[in-house]
């Protein structure tokens, strides 16, 4: 398996629709190339039908040639649909390729089912096909109705689950060395709790 992420980063809104144009194509190519391309998270943007990010998993023996096709910085050029007069032309999205998450076993996940819902809370299906796994450790939980099958709403929130422990556990490591480089900023001198003297490391007690 292999994770790839689109994201119009902090780019205006003809950013976010270049990501759903991109995802729209990068799709109809992996079909194309029998590739397996699951989307696991969509971040919408304040546009309809736009995207603020995406992440898609894809599986086949050619997704690496339509990963690395993909990776980089993507430019869209065309007239701003949103801003006709609007002087520029060309607009940036990126597409990197994220490291696979660590498997986890299902007994360290939770999984409940529920109906599908749209937008107002109106019922997409009246079958129980939505899934939301929860990582029992963590407590960290994510939701998946974008099919109709609830076996493939599992699998899919098992993926997108593993990905957020991947954020989650880099968060921590990043938060580690942040605090570990505040300290050595700001050792204070004087005033020990503790003293040590000579090439023994002998301590001197109170």
């Amino acid at each position: 398996m292999t994770l790839l992420y689109f994201s119009a980063a902090k780019g205006p809104d003809e950013c976010t629709l270049a990501v759903a144009k991109a995802v729209n194509q990068f799709m109809q190519e992996a079909l194309a190339l029998n590739v397996s391309a699951d989307i696991l998270e969509a971040v919408p943007s304040e546009k309809s039908g736009t995207f603020r990010s995406v992440l898609i998993a894809i599986e086949g023996e050619q997704k690496d040639q339509l990963s690395a096709r993909w990776q980089g910085t993507l430019q869209w050029v065309c007239q701003s649909p949103y801003r006709p007069k609007h002087k520029r032309k060309n607009w940036f999205i990126g597409v990197t390729c994220l490291p696979n998450p660590v498997p986890i076993t299902d007994s360290a996940i939770e999984f409940s089912t529920m109906k599908s819902s749209g937008a107002g809370g109106q019922h997409v299906n009246k079958t129980e096909s939505a899934v939301r796994a929860t990582h029992i450790a963590t407590g960290i939980s994510v939701k998946v109705q974008t099919e109709r099958s609830q076996h493939a709403n599992k699998r899919l929130a098992k993926l997108l689950l593993l990905h957020k422990l991947c954020q989650y556990k880099a968060n921590q490591q990043q938060q580690q060395k942040t605090a570990l480089h505040q300290f050595h900023q700001s050792i204070p001198r004087g005033g020990s709790g503790l003293m040590f003297y000579g090439e023994g490391f002998g301590e001197q007690k109170g």
